[in-house]
């Protein structure tokens, strides 16, 4: 047997049992080994029965002397009871309903019993208590190093316990079974961590790791494994994160130089004043692009926090040293809002906007874009302009990596709600970039709120900025969970919002009634307790438009809609040709509706602490004071709790703090880009081991550790990652 034999080998395991543990992730031997447990319970101490009280959890040693099956009375259960003695007293065990155990015990064996102590009024007594066979010969109190793990020989008794997250059919008492067969396995686990690497990080060696883990002889033992299979899992991420990050460095990238008197002639002609986090930010990018090696920095601000200005900042200092600069939206309707603002932001400039996507082509400064009849041919004459360079700052989705985009001289990419823009992405874009011998300079933007600790874990080799602060001119959104009883007050509330000139938003998680895949969102469940009918689009929009607001202008919008529909609704929209637009989470990223006052969301159990945090930031983003209502299904206390901690809560850094502590980073943030499905053990609460694993991963020379570069490699395909 060793790490790779399939776990159909081991004892009492069929075809049920091997499809249960699958669920489980568990298919070898290896999988079962690491697989850990998430807390333990110590019957470590084997008591004299003299010496028991009430209420507490131990093991005791003793044997039967009387033994006896029954029917109750009552409930016509079999009721088993045994006395046992170990010499200093007798102790009467309780089972109910397991008549096997008067078949499997007999009067005269000798045997750990673990359980909790309980007073009736006959005494104390134990309930139900777990057992195992004392092994002939062994002493009468735990001691010496272990067989399956302690001194006793045991596997469910007289031993700290370790408890495994379990899946329907499967009882702890099996999994702890299947895994003491598997102990002298653990012998052949080759560490990949170097000996030295480990002297450095103080970490324990693999192979004790997973035994004290299993099979821990006190609260130090597990503390230690802790560590090791924490700082595993976080090193590896560091590692990938080091890679990226030394393979940056060493390419080339244009020196931009600090434009100092334009930029500040720019920052005088904006209707509002800075932040010092956006100022803080500004600087710190600036300073990025002076150095000749290409930025690899995040920004990241919460909802209207500011960060296209920052980002307008970094691509005028950028064309003023006659370089070009690129920013790739993920949807059209995104793109073309940046497009707007960044043609507002630098309308007293020489510098020519474009925007490039699949349905459109046109640029600022009245190009010879426009004045072509087709669309290709608008496409053709743009992308001639942006290799000559006549266009200074493109706009656009995906569509610029395509083949025929070329640039004359790149320097800047600017990336919104993409995290990390990938190895391929990075080439494909230097191939485009017009200057062989250097790499463009990258910045990404996200307005998901992510915590300092959980961007250093996942996002380390990228340097990061944060703007918390927001401007000043902003009202705070009012927020309040509605239940349906108030339903009509806030028709009336929205219909008075309206008439005032305001704009409303509707949010339903379903395009239509019938849907049972709900691709568009990230789905929660909490375990409803009442109806679980969510609310869809074309059924409220039937509602609202037919019998709540006939009068007034509703419309619809869904991710299932061509691009050109969903342009030209939220065009109509922001032109305020719509009162109320009812809409999938197709809105949740970007949109900017100065004019709506009011975010409505239907069935907000549904969605996520972030995801209801973005809606809540489509409004609000002007001086008119705006309001989002939450509606529910009948949905359980701890549906409950959640929205009740984003009523009062308006600091999207804390509400992802809240999301990540309830629900964890996969998620709150999505696996996929992350590859946090790998986090068995380690959490965003481990600051310390993070840290350490960060400090040792960039320490590494990965010539020196050719094996670490490659078990870096070997994970990223398990994951999935680039």
């Amino acid at each position: 047997m060793d790490l790779k034999t399939k776990i159909t080998r081991l004892n009492r395991i069929g075809k049920t049992l091997e499809k249960r543990l699958s669920l489980l992730g568990i298919v070898t031997v290896e999988d079962l080994l690491f697989y850990f447990p998430f807390r333990y319970e110590d019957y470590s101490t084997v008591l004299d029965i003299a010496k028991l009280q009430n209420g507490q959890e131990v093991t005791i040693r003793g044997k039967i002397e009387l033994l006896n099956a029954k029917r109750s009375s009552r409930q016509r259960k079999i009721v088993t009871e045994a006395l046992i003695s170990d010499g200093s007293e007798q102790l009467r065990l309780v089972w109910f309903g397991q008549p096997f155990i008067s078949k499997t015990l007999h009067v005269g064996d000798e045997l750990y019993f673990s359980g909790k102590v309980k007073s009736d009024m006959f005494g104390l007594q134990m309930v139900s208590p777990s057992y195992e066979r004392v092994r002939n010969g062994e002493p009468s109190q735990t001691a010496g190093r272990r067989g399956t793990g302690n001194g006793t020989n045991t596997i469910n008794t007289a031993r700290i316990l370790p408890i495994y997250s379990l899946t329907a059919g499967i009882t702890q008492k099996q999994l702890r079974f299947l895994i003491s067969q598997v102990v002298h396995v653990i012998d052949e686990i080759v560490d990949w961590v170097p000996e030295d690497v480990r002297d450095v990080a103080d970490v324990m060696e693999l192979k004790e790791a997973i035994r004290s883990i299993h099979f821990p002889e006190n609260q130090a033992e597990i503390n230690h494994a802790e560590k090791r299979l924490k700082f595993d899992e976080l090193f590896i991420l560091q590692l990938r994160a080091e890679m990226l990050r030394q393979s940056i460095k060493v390419a080339k990238a244009p020196k931009i130089k600090f434009s100092e008197k334009a930029i500040q002639d720019f920052v005088a002609t904006l209707p509002f004043e800075l932040t010092k986090d956006q100022k803080v930010a500004s600087w710190e990018i600036i300073q990025d692009l002076e150095k000749g090696v290409p930025m690899n920095r995040l920004l990241e601000g919460d909802v209207g926090s500011g960060k296209t200005v920052v980002a307008a900042m970094a691509t005028l200092n950028t064309v003023l040293n006659n370089y070009q600069v690129a920013i790739m939206a993920p949807t059209e309707v995104l793109a073309s809002q940046h497009y707007e603002s960044f043609c507002e932001l630098f309308k007293d400039t020489n510098i020519v906007v474009g925007l490039l996507s699949r349905s459109k082509a046109q640029a600022s400064q009245k190009s010879k874009v426009e004045s072509q009849k087709s669309l290709s041919a608008q496409k053709k004459e743009f992308i001639k302009l942006l290799k000559e360079g006549e266009i200074h700052v493109v706009i656009g989705t995906h569509a610029l990596l395509t083949e025929d985009v070329q640039f004359k001289d790149l320097a800047l990419v600017i990336v919104d709600e993409q995290h990390r823009f990938g190895v391929e992405q990075r080439k494909t874009i230097k191939e485009k970039s017009g200057n062989k011998k250097t790499t463009p300079h990258f910045l990404s933007m996200t307005a998901t709120p992510i915590p300092r600790s959980f961007a250093l874990t996942i996002y380390g080799d990228l340097d990061l900025s944060i703007i918390k602060q927001m401007p000043s001119n902003r009202k705070v959104i009012k927020t309040r969970l509605v239940d349906d009883h108030n339903r009509q007050k806030a028709y009336d509330f929205i219909a008075e919002q309206v008439k005032q000139g305001r704009q409303v938003f509707v949010i339903c998680p379903l395009i239509e009634q019938k849907e049972k895949d709900e691709n568009e969102i990230e789905i929660i469940n909490y375990n409803f307790t009442g109806s679980q009918e969510k609310k869809s689009v074309l059924a409220e929009f039937e509602k609202l438009s037919k019998q709540i607001f006939p009068d007034l202008k509703v419309d619809y919008l869904h991710g299932k809609m061509k691009s050109a529909e969903k342009d030209e609704i939220m065009q109509d929209f922001a032109g305020g040709k719509i009162d109320i637009l009812v809409s999938t989470s197709v809105v949740e990223v970007g949109v900017n509706i100065p004019n709506a006052s009011v975010m409505m969301i239907e069935g907000s159990e549904n969605f996520g602490l972030a995801q209801l945090h973005q809606f809540r930031g489509r409004v609000g983003r002007s001086s008119y004071q705006s309001y989002c209502f939450l509606f529910t299904t009948k949905s359980s206390p701890k549906s409950k709790e959640r929205l009740e901690f984003f009523e009062k809560t308006h600091d999207g850094f804390a509400l992802a703090e809240y999301d990540l502590e309830v629900r964890g980073p996969g998620a709150v943030y999505g696996t996929s880009q992350s590859g946090m499905m790998n986090l068995k053990i380690a959490t965003m609460r481990d600051n310390d081991i993070i840290k350490l694993a960060r400090d040792v991963a960039r320490g590494i020379d990965f010539k020196k550790y050719p094996s670490l570069k490659q078990k870096v490699g070997d994970w990223e395909k398990s994951v999935h990652l680039e």
